[in-house]
């Protein structure tokens, strides 16, 4: 019987430009651009609104209550890595805290996004680091059962690869296909202008209905509009 290898290191990263150039976008936007597609959890969101992240991900899977697998990968990320757990969407443990938030800002590490508790979210904000979860909780937790880094793992209802890159911001959470990369910023981008146009066109006395091309829509679904 094949044994099974809990961490794989091995695994292809986006280019650094890649990553730069996507994160120009907005989660929203990217969702949109990529065929409403690849939105995270909308549970999961950032301790500050302020916190914006962009990143290859590191896969983590952890038991409830239990955060062994969380300091392993810590270990192993690199610098720019988003360190991506998921611990079975458990909303009652304390899974990251300023401890381990500043051993990742120590590596360089880019976020941390867990489908759990964190803790210590003011020391977290005073820090620095995107910190992206499920929810608060000062609950502590066990270093108790291994569990795969690296592998393959679904989160907030989408599959997410190592190396998939993951756009974080006030609303939310998007995963973009290491492979899609270059494909969604040109369509970001095209979305991003489209809608500057149709923003410059409100302003110029457009209105909805014109605009958004509604008026046979409307008519066809029988409208009545007060005269």
């Amino acid at each position: 019987m094949e044994q099974l290898i809990h961490v794989k290191t091995k695994f292809e990263r986006p280019a650094e430009d890649v990553v730069e150039r996507l994160a120009k976008f907005s989660s929203a936007t990217i969702h949109e651009a990529q065929g409403r597609k690849g939105a995270l959890s909308s549970r999961i969101k950032p301790i500050d609104r302020s916190m914006s992240f962009c990143g290859p991900a590191v896969t983590v899977r952890c038991a409830p209550r239990d955060n062994l697998m969380l300091q392993v990968a810590i270990h192993y990320a690199q610098r720019g890595d988003v360190v991506l757990v998921g611990a079975g969407e458990f909303p009652e443990a304390g899974t990251f805290g300023d401890v381990l938030g500043n051993a990742m800002k120590a590596k360089g590490i880019a976020a941390m996004v867990t489908d759990s508790g964190v803790r210590d979210t003011a020391d977290l904000i005073d820090l620095g680091l995107p910190v992206f979860s499920g929810s608060i909780s000062i609950k502590g937790t066990v270093k108790e059962t291994l569990g795969p880094i690296n592998h393959p793992i679904v989160f907030g209802d989408e599959i997410v690869y190592p190396g998939d890159i993951l756009r974080g911001d006030a609303d939310g959470v998007v995963v973009v296909r290491l492979e899609e990369a270059e494909d969604v910023i040109k369509l970001s981008q095209a979305r991003v202008d489209a809608e500057d146009e149709l923003i410059k066109a409100y302003h110029a006395g457009g209105t909805t209905i014109e605009l958004c091309k509604l008026t046979e829509v409307l008519k066809a679904k029988g409208l009545l509009v007060e005269e």
